[in-house]
């Protein structure tokens, strides 16, 4: 098992280098809205990571930077399955984002128990706030699950 203090531990300074500076190149592509290349640039990175790759936390941020791609390019049902991954890498269970994406996915897939209950937990991690830049239909939706402060 790694050591998740130092994700390095067994993950070569080189490739940890290497997997650090796709994301970013990822990361500059989803900024330019080239989420196909970005997708490209993350699925490299995270092919560099050594399994069990759901040890890691660079599987987390990766996984997740493909989850969202997913989600803004409406691939709802690989958004779902790379996000629900993402919960199973360190840090990945009551990250606020992360749930809210997921929430997002499974809400569009038509699963709205699973899409409230995600929802439900980023709002109760953040707040609203983590909404705001988010289509208004979500907080309209989680309205009608649950008692908002």
């Amino acid at each position: 098992m790694s050591d998740s203090s130092d994700p390095r531990s067994e993950i070569s300074d080189a490739d940890y280098a290497k997997i650090k500076a796709l994301c970013a190149e990822g990361d500059d592509l989803g900024d330019q809205e080239d989420y196909a290349a970005a997708l490209e640039k993350y699925w490299i990175a995270f092919d560099l990571i050594p399994e069990p790759k759901e040890d890691w936390e660079a599987a987390l941020w990766v996984l997740v930077a493909i989850g969202d791609a997913n989600y803004l390019t409406q691939g709802y049902e690989a958004g779902r399955e790379n996000l629900s991954a993402a919960m199973h890498c360190p840090g990945g269970v009551g990250n606020p984002f992360i749930h809210m994406r997921l929430g997002q996915c499974q809400f569009e897939l038509g699963n709205l128990d699973q899409a409230a209950d995600e929802l439900t937990r980023a709002y109760a991690i953040a707040g609203d706030e983590i909404f705001y830049q988010e289509d208004n239909k979500y907080m309209e939706f989680l309205k009608t699950r649950i008692t908002l402060n």
